[in-house]
């Protein structure tokens, strides 16, 4: 499959799938059949294809692998360029993983435009993996922007009663940070004459300017993540989506910001990184401790997931920002927990919430006599949600406490408390759900879960295990892109900072005249006089 351009079939495949169930024709019934199995099918087909990525992935090439460039717009230089590293590897493995589920999910509970349902999911599929292979700034500007259409659509046609303020809150707060993204990438296409990230990252930005450069890509992705105090958003946008919306929602959309400071802000601007990176890692402490007391008295099960997101998330930049290869790795892995976790919470409350219609924690008690089965299934996600030895959750909060405790042990300490009300709310959800008295009268004739919902549930459960008890398969494709990443960054702060110690050099005029050549440390052509 050398000559197969294939991130190119894998981020279009969703997209072809998506027209094809829009020139259907005949009966609503037979189109809603056809468009989910076609979705079921395209989506399916996508993940397997994403697994060849896997399995040809060389750990020994430290470059981009599977690069595909062609020209776009010839005349501004703008190009066709996809590649992925070890990093960006797993999330598309993950977004294509969760489409599918999303579209099993979603088999029974959406019964209105089902074929505008499945086409949404697809287009939203195309944006999120085109967006992970993405190397040129104005192509990953367009996937990044693109997610926010069908989402939006997701949110507003198959939401909640408020869901048209909700999908409205969600467009404006991600569109509006990322307008400031786009000034920036313009800024760096008429300093370096390419919007190619390669080159970019080639190029030393002068330290003011990388400042304001990452303050702009800042502003984009920090709406994304979401990080305190621009996170309103997200409780609104959880509560009125879908449940299949909310499970793509936490499991791949806030991974776009957090990507996107470990693809661009990091690489491009190392000096300003360095700058900003207190700032950030106290939002993130804020993040932790904030949205976990918030978490605690929340009465919709919904929205106690996603404060738990926030987070969950705010370990996620504290690790990046950390800058050290255990830090950066432990938030790849644990974007891959939460993304796996979150995704089972909010499939379980929907489950229930099919059943009764309601997320309401009051309205239940005592579901382990009625539904065995989805307890065990549940308290398997809510204790990878407390990060428990054995579970996906562990590795990755263990790895950024490591690493931040090399830069700072308070801030390690107050991140550590953070973990302590993590699993204070999810232990909470969980007893007042699951255990005491069956006493609501709507629960006795309540059913456990099919078998389409235990296969979901299982294969969410079992990654949880495979990333808790075995991770060394995404640590060892994961750890030495991380690791480049660190290693070229603080290469290029001593050489700013070598540049910066030159530029700040004061000479007299008596001073010139007793430089030798060799002061300079150039090579020069043997035979030519310096």
């Amino acid at each position: 499959m050398t000559d197969l351009p294939l991130l190119s079939v894998i981020t279009f495949l969703p997209l072809i799938g998506g027209l094809f169930i829009l020139l259907m024709k005949g009966e609503e019934a037979t189109i809603m059949t056809n468009a989910r199995n076609v979705a079921l099918w395209i989506s399916f087909l996508t993940f397997a294809l994403s697994l060849i990525l896997w399995i040809n992935f060389d750990t020994n090439q430290l470059s981009y692998q599977f690069v595909e460039s062609a020209n776009w717009i010839k005349d501004l230089g703008i190009r066709y360029h996809l590649g992925i590293d070890g990093i960006s590897l797993f999330f598309i493995l993950l977004t294509t993983f969760l489409t599918t589920l999303c579209i099993l999910a979603s088999w029974e509970s959406i019964q209105t435009r089902v074929r505008e349902y499945m086409m949404a999911f697809l287009l939203l599929e195309t944006f999120l993996i085109g967006m992970f292979c993405a190397l040129d700034l104005v192509l990953f500007y367009v996937f990044f922007e693109g997610v926010l259409i069908p989402m939006f659509l997701i949110i507003g046609i198959w939401g909640g009663e408020r869901r048209i303020y909700s999908c409205f809150k969600f467009f404006l707060y991600t569109f509006l940070g990322s307008v400031l993204m786009l000034v920036a990438i313009l800024s760096i296409y008429f300093i370096t004459g390419s919007t190619d990230l390669t080159v970019a990252m080639d190029f030393s930005f002068p330290l003011a300017l990388q400042k304001w450069l990452w303050v702009a890509f800042f502003a984009a992705f920090a709406v994304k993540v979401p990080m305190w105090p621009v996170h309103t958003w997200l409780p609104d946008a959880h509560v009125e989506a879908p449940t299949a919306g909310s499970v793509i929602l936490a499991g791949v959309l806030l991974k776009m910001g957090a990507y996107g400071f470990l693809r661009f802000s990091i690489p491009l601007f190392p000096s300003a990184t360095v700058t900003f990176t207190p700032f950030v890692m106290v939002l993130s402490i804020i993040a932790i401790i904030y949205a976990s007391l918030v978490a605690l008295v929340q009465t919709d099960m919904k929205k106690l997931v996603a404060y738990s997101s926030v987070a969950h998330m705010g370990f996620v930049t504290l690790g990046i920002f950390t800058l050290t290869s255990q830090g950066v790795s432990g938030a790849v892995m644990q974007m891959l927990s939460h993304g796996i976790v979150s995704a089972a919470l909010f499939l379980c409350v929907g489950v229930i919430y099919d059943r009764l219609h309601t997320r309401d924690i009051e309205r239940y008690g005592g579901l382990v006599v009625r539904m065995p089965l989805y307890a065990l299934f549940f308290m398997l996600f809510i204790l990878a949600s407390c990060a428990l030895p054995g579970t996906s959750g562990f590795v990755g909060e263990f790895l950024i406490l490591v690493g931040t405790f090399q830069i700072n042990s308070w801030a390690a300490t107050l991140a550590a408390s953070g973990m302590v009300l993590g699993a204070s709310y999810v232990l909470w959800l969980y007893r007042r759900i699951i255990f005491g008295k069956l006493s609501q009268a709507n629960l006795k004739g309540i059913l456990d879960v099919n078998m389409r919902e235990a296969t979901i549930l299982a294969s969410l459960g079992g990654l949880v295990l495979w990333l808790g008890l075995y991770p060394s398969p995404f640590l060892n494709i994961i750890t030495p892109a991380v690791n480049e990443l660190i290693t070229n960054h603080k290469n290029w702060i001593q050489e700013e900072s070598h540049f910066e110690e030159v530029r700040n050099i004061e000479l007299t005029p008596q001073d010139i005249h007793t430089i030798s050549v060799s002061d300079f440390h150039l090579p020069t052509p043997q035979g030519e006089r310096p």
